[in-house]
């Protein structure tokens, strides 16, 4: 009788031929993967990872342990008892994909898929709960408000282009700080599409495009205008005159909203999160709003709308209809 295909049988044969290999083809290998691993993944990915690994490698420095792979799942299930009550569950998620990807690197089975460790896992979730936390909202009401506040200055018209980028588009702060100004495409009816080459959910840059509103268009143009950009220039760039035409870092992107709205508690994701918010209060179903925010999955904007949609929900209109027989027949 053949055998079925088994993901897991298949890795551990992989890893058992791996290891009896000898050290010069297998420091090859690793480093083969260092490379390769480098041109697929996102800066930012690497990044994180780099700083997953040496948060750990501090952790175990502190504690008289080896940070070096093959790790015992025993010690990555300390770690994530350490870290239980300091981070979010998809923070410790992250941490432990880092480990992960450090075993898959030196072509090694990775100690977090260990039951010591889920269940570790397990326990921090049903201690301290998994929810994630949220930006606050920035609806449109508010964007705009902080909009007609601002005047004609060098730095306001930069400013207006930011807050209309953001709260057009739904873009993550990421993704409004790459937009080029050959990025914007006219629409006959004075709204333009901004042309995203590449984002979070779309690693492999098949493209995707994020609304402009006319306003918007007429505030971003203003503003190539007045920078005097090209084609290729980021639109998002330093207000000074004959400074550097670099696009603006995502934290900064937060520092202009928070500084125009007044507001210390947003952050370039709020107008993300009150877009959501907006439409479900206008009545704009959930495939759309899916396709505003280029989401693949309902999972994301139904839990920034989690909230609202309580107040919308069938218990919400029954309570409403009862209340409302009550009060008419009194």
């Amino acid at each position: 009788m053949s055998r079925g295909f088994d993901r897991q049988t298949q890795r551990t044969e992989l890893f058992s031929e791996l290891s009896r290999l000898p050290d010069n083809q297998r420091e090859k290998l690793i480093e083969e993967y260092r490379v390769r691993s480098e041109a697929a993944f996102a800066p930012a990915t690497l990044k994180n990872y780099r700083m997953i690994i040496r948060l750990f490698g501090e952790w175990c420095e502190q504690r008289d342990l080896s940070p070096q792979p093959p790790i015992a799942p025993s010690t990555v299930a300390a770690w994530v008892d350490d870290m239980g009550g300091k981070l979010t569950a998809n923070t410790i998620e992250t941490r432990l994909w880092g480990i992960a990807e450090l075993h898959r690197s030196h072509f090694l089975p990775s100690p977090t898929t260990h039951r010591l460790v889920e269940l570790s896992l397990k326990a921090i979730k049903r201690k301290y709960g998994s929810v994630t936390k949220q930006a606050p909202p920035l609806g449109k009401k508010d964007v705009l408000a902080a909009i007609a506040r601002l005047g004609d200055s060098r730095i306001e018209k930069r400013d207006k282009a930011v807050l209309w980028i953001a709260t057009d588009s739904w873009c993550r702060a990421s993704e409004i700080c790459k937009f080029r100004v050959k990025d914007l495409q006219r629409q006959e009816d004075g709204s333009s599409l901004l042309f995203l080459a590449r984002s979070k959910t779309d690693q492999d840059g098949q493209g995707a495009y994020a609304f402009l509103s006319g306003s918007g268009t007429a505030a971003v143009i203003d503003w190539i205008d007045e920078a005097g950009l090209k084609a290729n220039d980021p639109i998002l760039t330093k207000s000074q005159k004959g400074g550097q035409r670099t696009p603006l870092d995502p934290a900064t992107v937060s520092r202009i909203i928070r500084r125009c709205t007044g507001r210390k508690d947003v952050s370039a994701h709020s107008t993300r999160v009150g877009g959501v918010q907006d439409a479900f209060r206008l009545g704009c179903d959930l495939s759309s709003i899916m396709v505003a925010g280029r989401w693949t999955s309902p999972e994301m904007p139904a839990r920034y709308a989690r909230r609202l949609l309580a107040s919308q929900s069938a218990a919400a209109k029954v309570s409403a209809a009862f209340l409302e027989k009550d009060e008419s027949a009194i």
